[in-house]
């Protein structure tokens, strides 16, 4: 399998940058966690919880500075620009120096996103106040063609930290623009702040690993197969572990096999973002339609134990959605609607295995590869 490998020109893909750590450092932070350890197995209590994920509270910023020049980077490499981050902590203003650049792929064009995604880099030499402290860079997802879509993609990143704790940590913020140079505000825009790799991978006990996987069987089995049934479950085709398209790899030491980790999920059909679409080879209709992207795996029985997670989980995700007040009724019973049609698959065994062994069908696309563009 896995032989034909795909590369669409046209609708590219946006993976994003490994922040790998040095190998010395990374020696360290493994040796660390040994002795931390003390012979019982690492658990993300050993590891403080930092105050900017900490909490569900919708955070407001301001971003200062020559904002028409910072957005106007549209192409990878970009600059770093001097930029303010304003907000308030229990009654304290703070207005901390910080630099920013334009990143990614996809919606870093200007053709697909109105606003490109930032990356916010911090002082390492100066101590940051609250929520900010112990922080270094941190990536800004931006509205795209929509705010709506933004708090969608938002709350994917908050299913997946229900499913399994190696994922990355999401904060939702109402970010105002300031153009210092040209005197134009915006208005408060939504985006999304997400957790440093490293510091999603040190909290998992592991270190994020560059290592090149040829097939994803080499990967930890249980964590792929949460990782893949997730991707299902969202309707998302956009990724694949070949080509780390989408997929983060971390792992405790260089004999430990990596677990998956996914991020990036505005192409999910649960997002219904108007940009996004299947890639022509994968022969899908809409992300509406799910397509099981796992390898072939011919005894089922290898899916019950991730198949009772999910169901031990229902209530949790249904209540991610069920009332939520920054979602529109159209949508959230849309949403539960896709989340019924998931898990009345997964509990018919016919239905599931119609699913969930595609990928060992000879005449279908199961083993089309996504290869997207290599990471900057």
């Amino acid at each position: 399998m896995d032989k034909d490998v795909i590369h669409d020109p046209v609708r590219q893909f946006e993976p994003q940058p490994f922040l790998a750590l040095p190998t010395l450092v990374r020696l360290i932070t493994i040796a660390f966690c040994l002795i931390a350890t003390s012979g019982r197995v690492f658990s993300q209590t050993d590891i403080p919880q930092r105050p900017l994920f900490a909490s569900d509270d919708i955070l407001e910023i301001r971003l200062s500075g020559d904002i028409k020049s910072l957005m106007d980077e549209r192409t990878p490499g970009s600059n770093y620009y001097p930029i303010t981050l304003s907000y308030q902590d229990k009654g304290n203003a703070y207005h901390v120096p910080i630099k920013v650049k334009t990143r990614g792929h996809f919606r870093l064009n200007r053709e697909n996103c109105v606003y490109p995604p930032l990356m916010l880099n911090f002082s390492k030499s100066k101590e940051l106040p609250i929520p900010f402290s112990d922080q270094d860079k941190i990536k800004l997802v931006t509205p795209c063609k929509g705010e709506k879509y933004v708090v969608q993609e938002y709350l994917v990143y908050k299913l997946y930290n229900l499913v399994t704790p190696k994922s990355l940590k999401a904060r939702l913020a109402k970010v105002i623009y300031e153009d210092t140079i040209r005197g134009k505000t915006t208005d408060p825009l939504y985006g999304i702040l997400l957790e440093d790799d490293d510091q999603m991978a040190e909290r998992n006990g592991a270190v994020i690993t560059e290592k090149k996987i040829v097939r994803p069987e080499a990967t930890h089995r249980s964590d792929f197969l949460k990782m893949a049934v997730f991707e299902y479950l969202i309707g998302n085709t956009d990724w694949s572990v070949q080509y780390q398209q989408n997929v983060k790899l971390i792992a405790a030491d260089s004999t430990s096999k990596p677990s998956t980790v996914a991020y990036d999920f505005d192409h999910a059909g649960i997002v219904r973002a108007p940009y996004a679409k299947p890639a022509p080879e994968l022969m899908l209709a809409s992300t509406a339609t799910r397509r099981y992207r796992g390898f072939c795996m011919d005894d089922m029985t290898a899916f019950n134990e991730v198949f009772a997670l999910f169901n031990d989980l229902k209530g949790s995700l249904y209540e991610v959605y069920s009332g939520n007040q920054l979602l529109d009724e159209k949508y959230i019973k849309l949403t539960l609607k896709f989340f019924d049609d998931f898990y009345e698959t997964i509990n018919d065994p016919k239905k599931a295995r119609k699913e969930f062994l595609y990928p060992c069908a000879k005449d279908g696309t199961g083993n089309v590869v996504i290869k997207g563009l290599q990471n900057n």
